[in-house]
């Protein structure tokens, strides 16, 4: 009989987050909405008289900002925790029709204060008593083309709960409806397959294990392929629309230069990885040799190789070796997590409903919180390293920026997460230097750990670049269209190694950052970074700390492009990207000789 997940209420509450941190009751929570409600119609009545006193009009949208933040954060993670119950799910709609409404309350903001002269509005940013919101002032000054008349801004507004339509119905049928099948664990016991035990039996031992595993989730999808393209295509028309309502030549460029990140750092990306194939090919080749398998499948890909080596950590082993891995971040940085592991911070295991996967987030003036669902080996290790690592970019930012520069852009959100990563393994790799399996073993989790974040992400940001692109010729998204791309990614990418099931032909279904339109290739770029920012932590020591924490501090008070600068790291060169690579390469020549 399938094994069930447990219910929230009959969780132990030591591995849960608090909530309560936020808004200590339930009724702190409404008596604030209902302050929300109240300030959104203030902010309303700005409208057409912003030019009185724009300085007080943009110190009004602020401060309800930040009061959306604390709602924002307490609905949604509040819903995270048990996505089926419907008093949750009430609530977070509630919330967001709220946003929605403040979205519109505030869109005629920046038409209104664009309309101001300039040399105004660049008076206010260089004003010592505003510096607050002197970036927020020259990124608005950028927008300027394209930014919309106020009626057209507030439409736009208007229709934000329209536009998450494809997200949130993805997200309920991820989460709570799709019909996974019962599979055979280990043990030979039939449990229910989950997002959350996936990992672990598509990493098991038992071949057989992997094979179902893998054909009960991407069968399942494949089943529903016709609906998971509609949603999907539904978000990639809403980009489209958006890119096209604001005067973008693409939707990757709508997301892209807000941002000042230039498209050419996602092309270099595409291209470097695809350079570096023929050592992704060597390494399947020696996975394929050392499994002992006729024809490696993609179903082999995630078991270690090193089959007869394995680290069984429970999450407070777990938490205490990513403290180890950690250290030479400083002292500070790892009482803090400490803070976090005793603080409730974190939500470990999952229970029945529980949103899948794992995430950081929080609100401004309160701790951060991290999202897990644990599972007791290296890789949950890994990812509470990872998590932690956007805690502690969001804990410094808000540290040392204002509310209205604490939001780093999502171009770094993946460096500091990924740095804990590399940091953690480099650790490793010395403390079992001297175990030849041990050696082997964490060299294959290195390897995979640049397989799935930098070649896995960017085979991504490859398909969400095309599938973008088929729609900007005016070609159909369709099931067969979308699916027949993904395969020949997937044969390009793991094809001179590896057996290309057909099957994976509908793995793109099941993506969730997808519909983030543009947000994966930062993994690929943000690993990149972090190799380069760990290595010079661990050779230089405090000097090159804290250039790494002035990075973590920066929020958005400079273009993401410069607040890497301050580590150490250059994006508009392609040489983070190349290094890493070679790093790739190297790794795989030093588990040939390991294996």
């Amino acid at each position: 009989m399938a094994k069930e997940l447990k219910n929230r209420q009959d969780m132990d509450p030591r591995w849960q987050w608090r909530l309560d941190h936020i808004f200590a009751t339930e009724e702190a929570y409404e008596q604030a909405y209902a302050k929300a409600q109240k300030d959104i119609e203030k902010m309303a009545s700005w409208q057409g008289r912003v030019s009185e006193n724009p300085r007080q009009a943009i110190l009004d949208a602020d401060a309800l900002a930040l009061q959306l933040d604390h709602l924002a954060a307490y609905a949604l993670m509040h819903k995270d925790e048990d996505s089926g119950d419907p008093a949750r799910q009430a609530r977070a709609a509630k919330f967001q029709s709220l946003a929605v409404k403040a979205d519109a309350a505030t869109s005629f903001l920046s038409p209104e204060l664009l309309a101001l002269p300039e040399t105004e509005l660049q008076a206010m940013a260089k004003d010592p008593s505003f510096a607050d919101y002197s970036e927020s002032i020259r990124l608005l000054l950028l927008q300027k083309p394209h930014t919309l008349p106020a009626e057209q801004e507030k439409l736009l507004a208007e229709a934000g709960d329209v536009m998450d339509v494809p997200h949130d119905v993805f997200s309920m049928f991820n989460d709570v409806d799709l019909p996974l099948p019962a599979v055979t664990d280990e043990s030979g016991e039939k449990v229910q397959l989950t997002h959350g035990n996936y990992g672990p039996l598509i990493r098991s031992q038992k071949r057989e294990v992997r094979r179902e595993a893998f054909e009960g989730m991407m069968g399942t999808f494949e089943r529903f392929g016709s609906t998971m393209t509609a949603m999907y295509a539904g978000a990639v028309k809403r980009a489209a629309f958006m890119a096209k309502a604001r005067h973008y030549d693409s939707a990757r460029q709508a997301v892209l230069a807000p941002l000042e990140i230039p498209e050419s750092v996602y092309d270099n990306l595409l291209s470097a990885v695809e350079d570096a194939l023929p050592a992704l090919t060597e390494y399947m080749n020696i996975r394929k040799k050392k499994l002992g398998v006729d024809t490696l499948r993609l179903y082999d890909l995630y078991v270690p190789m090193i089959g007869d080596y394995d680290m069984k950590l429970t999450f407070p082993e777990a938490f205490d070796l990513v403290c180890e891995g950690l250290a030479p971040l400083g002292e500070e940085y790892i009482a803090e997590l400490r803070k976090g592991y005793a603080g409730g911070w974190m939500d470990v295991y999952e229970n029945k409903n529980k949103r899948s996967g794992a995430y950081s987030w929080g609100c401004y003036g309160v701790h951060p919180f991290v999202l897990l669902n644990h599972t007791d080996d290296l890789l949950g290790a890994m990812t509470i390293a990872h998590e932690l690592g956007h805690s502690m970019h969001t804990y410094y930012s808000n540290a040392a920026q204002p509310f209205v520069k604490s939001n780093y852009s999502l171009f770094v959100a993946e460096v500091a997460s990924t740095c804990n990563e590399v940091l953690l393994m480099r650790h490793l790799m010395k403390k079992h230097a001297d175990d030849p399996k041990a050696a082997a073993f964490l060299c294959n989790q290195l390897l995979e750990e640049f397989r799935t974040t930098v070649f896995r992400q960017t085979m991504f940001a490859a398909f969400e670049k095309e599938a973008h692109a088929m729609y900007e010729r005016g070609e159909a998204l369709t099931k067969e269209s979308l699916s027949s791309m993904y395969y020949d990614l997937n044969k390009k990418y793991y094809g001179g190694g590896c057996e290309v099931d057909p099957l994976i032909a509908s793995e793109w279904m099941r993506i969730p950052h997808f519909y983030r339109n543009f947000y994966v290739y930062q993994y690929a770029t943000g690993f990149s970074a972090a190799v380069a920012i760990a290595t010079r932590i661990l050779n230089e020591g405090e000097p090159a700390v804290k250039d790494y924490k002035k990075f973590l501090s920066a929020g958005c008070s400079v273009p993401p492009i410069e607040a890497l600068r301050y580590a150490g790291v250059d994006m508009e060169m392609p040489d983070a990207v190349k290094n890493a690579m070679q790093v790739f390469a190297q790794t795989v020549e030093d588990l040939k000789k390991l294996v």
